[in-house]
């Protein structure tokens, strides 16, 4: 094993750059701001209309949960990934399914994105058959991937201003149109956090089980421990922060287009149901320009999660917890994982043509859920269980965060956990093959960096 040395003959290090803000900024990045845009219509049929209690009820979660990644991101600088904590804090075994559901995610992702994509573009093109914009997007992600076509940050950062603009003018035209229209109640404007007359709370904890997709990618700060300036403080500061500023602004985009278009009234598409709430509040315009917004930013996160999964893949192939000789393989041209790029690609399309946005939704879920349990527990474990100078501090944040997302996996659609169930039994089946019963070391891998 070789290690890279400078000039001067010292190791290579990254250099400690990024402090706080950097990393605040990087996080709302990778989540975007439109985050909770394409789960809105979902969101509101499960929970019954509302959408702003359950984005705020998976904020809560998401709080204690960035609490127990900061934490756990001082103890294991370098690791930053779910299955490392649990494998190395709770049991090998339970790491590997935690990143066994972690695999789940990443392969779901790029799937939704196609589904989402297709929809948007339908909204542009109502004769389009559905079949065909789903192979052709799917085409498209693998395709770009397949050319190792990467968005820079540079882009990345661009699209985050211009989703904020776009988001700023929602608000100021969402605004106008609820001023200027009667409302039917005194209690108009509280009814998106309670309508008494709608209101089951196994509904809006349904609803927020899909919400927390609002929050997914937080926990990739965790992965810049070796960049911070200050990464013993400032990534907990940053996943905390970025988890609250995404809840507040999530909360108030919803809100708003609660109050533009009030529980009851059917969406002609679900899947991208805030769209037609912009289209209701400006018009034609405003519809254009939000579901342009959501393509653009929805293939960019498609592109990224397709390689995403495909290096995820190639990690765990390469370490031979899967199948080396295909998973482990690179192109030796492009020096990519096609096999991979092209087994996600599969994965997506065929997810696209059989099962709907809301199911995709909840089976990532499944498996996000079960990260962030993992995560509560191991931080529980590591600084209270075995900790020395243990406080409330120490317990309460990993409790909670454990139970309420427990409680949000349970509340999974039945399909969902019947699917993930047996995705996760075929993980164990395959774990307990390689180490003939758990017996033998299991094999870890790392989540790959951007």
């Amino acid at each position: 094993m070789t290690t890279s040395t400078n000039a001067i003959g010292s190791p290579l290090k990254l250099r400690r750059t990024l402090g706080l803000w950097d990393l605040v900024l990087y996080g709302i990045v990778v989540i975007q701001p439109t985050a909770p845009m394409p789960v809105y219509g979902v969101v509101s049929e499960r929970a019954h209309g509302h959408v702003v209690t359950a984005i705020l009820i998976a904020m809560l979660a998401m709080l204690f949960t960035a609490i127990s990644y900061g934490r756990m991101a001082k103890a294991y600088p370098s690791a930053g990934s779910a299955f490392t904590y649990v494998g190395q804090e709770i049991h090998p075994a339970l790491g590997y399914v935690t990143g066994w559901g972690m695999v789940m995610d990443y392969l779901l992702n790029p799937l939704i994105c196609t589904i989402l994509c297709t929809q948007l573009a339908l909204n542009f093109a109502p004769g389009l058959p559905y079949v065909l914009g789903a192979f052709f997007f799917a085409f498209l992600f693998t395709g770009l991937n397949l050319f190792g076509i990467q968005t820079s940050a540079r882009i990345n950062d661009s699209l985050a201003i211009g989703m904020g603009a776009v988001i700023a003018v929602f608000f100021v035209v969402a605004a106008h149109y609820i001023f200027r229209h009667p409302h039917d109640s005194a209690g108009f404007f509280w009814q998106p956090f309670y309508n008494s007359s709608t209101f089951h709370l196994r509904s809006v904890l349904g609803g927020t089980s899909l919400a927390v997709l609002t929050y997914i990618g937080f926990d990739g700060i965790s992965t810049l421990s070796e960049e911070a300036k200050n990464p013993k403080r400032d990534i907990l500061l940053a996943t905390v922060l970025v988890c609250l500023i995404t809840g507040i602004l999530a909360g108030c985009e919803v809100y708003a287009a609660q109050l533009v278009w009030p529980f009851g009234r059917p969406f002609p598409d679900v899947t991208t149901a805030f769209v037609y709430v912009s289209g209701l509040a400006g018009g034609r315009w405003l519809l254009q320009l939000v579901n342009g917004t959501l393509l653009v930013a929805t293939v960019g996160s498609g592109l990224g999660s397709q390689l995403g999964a495909a290096r995820l893949l190639y990690a765990m192939g390469r370490s031979n917890a899967i199948p080396k000789s295909f998973f482990g393989a690179l192109d030796p041209r492009r020096q990519i994982p096609r096999n991979n790029v092209l087994f996600a690609g599969a994965l997506a399309l065929i997810g696209a043509l059989t099962i709907s946005f809301e199911r995709g939704v909840e089976l990532l879920n499944f498996g996000a859920l079960i990260a962030f349990m993992g995560v509560n527990a191991s931080s529980l474990v590591h600084y209270y269980i075995r900790g020395r100078d243990r406080g409330l501090k120490d317990l309460l944040p990993p409790i909670c965060g454990f139970v309420i997302c427990g409680l949000l996996w349970w509340n999974l659609n039945p399909y969902a956990k019947t699917a993930g169930a047996i995705w996760m039994g075929l993980g164990l089946a395959y774990g307990a093959l390689r180490t003939n019963g758990f017996k033998g070391d299991l094999i870890r891998f790392d989540l790959p960096t951007d």
